[in-house]
């Protein structure tokens, strides 16, 4: 089955404006692994996870099914990357202590995903599933960009998006879950930052294939009255929910 692509098109945008995740999170995953020789990044996008877990283990194995998203990976010489589909990334027995999936597992054949987890996962070893919703900036610009989100690119979203709406607690996962420590995202952004990141939406992207405009205009006009000088920075978050377990 050809995997869904909604990414590849948006590539650069998407190493651009994708928000890093922090590193209190590898530093912590790193902890709970049974040892720090390997982790595979599964639908690794540009190695935004990747990169990060390279400070902490020994070797990295990025993997992303979209050839254009593995072109515009952030290089790094502890990085291997790959182009593979995540249920058949072509990896050894028993050959990582943790495999890591951010904000990619609603996209998947999960039950194949899953038993290659078991196959590829030495003993004791972890898996890592996390993802995040919308940012949150303030009151306001918050209730733009939900009401953008619902009505003018709502009927865009691929089904998959509804597991991310719901943290994931409908994602199926057939594991005993850890607990898991809280982290969020954070970034100080300008106008443009949100706008561009707002575009690598795939709902934005099927907007404009299917109608042929851009519907992120809308929100630029929308946004002026409460970000007026759109050079001025902001502080935004984004609350991570992950599941956790040890196979």
């Amino acid at each position: 089955m050809k995997f869904k692509d909604h990414f590849s098109s948006q590539a650069n945008d998407y190493a651009a404006f994708r928000p890093r995740y922090p590193d209190g999170l590898f530093a912590w995953l790193a902890d709970l692994a049974p040892d720090r020789n390997c982790v595979w990044d599964c639908a690794t996008g540009n190695g935004q996870a990747a990169a990060g877990l390279a400070a902490h283990f020994t070797r990295v194995i990025a993997t992303d099914a979209s050839e254009q998203q593995i072109l515009n990976a952030q290089a790094h010489p502890g990085i291997e990357y790959r182009v593979a589909p995540a249920e058949k990334p072509g990896l050894p027995k028993d050959s990582c202590s943790l495999i890591t999936v951010a904000q990619a597992a609603h996209w998947f054949q999960l039950d194949a995903f899953y038993q290659c987890c078991r196959n590829v996962l030495e003993p004791s070893g972890l898996l890592a599933v996390w993802g995040y919703n919308l940012v949150e900036i303030d009151a306001e610009v918050d209730a733009l960009v939900l009401e953008f989100y619902e009505k003018k690119v709502g009927a865009y979203w691929p089904p998959e998006r509804r597991l991310v709406e719901t943290n994931y607690r409908e994602l199926p996962f057939p594991f005993s879950e850890l607990p898991a420590a809280e982290f969020q995202m954070q970034a100080e952004w300008r106008l443009d930052d949100l706008l561009g990141y707002v575009r690598t939406w795939s709902a934005s992207q099927r907007y404009l294939a299917a109608r042929g405009e851009n519907p992120v205009e809308s929100l630029v006009e929308a946004l002026r009255n409460c970000w007026p000088e759109p050079s001025e920075k902001r502080p935004v978050v984004w609350p991570l929910f992950i599941k956790l377990a040890r196979l």
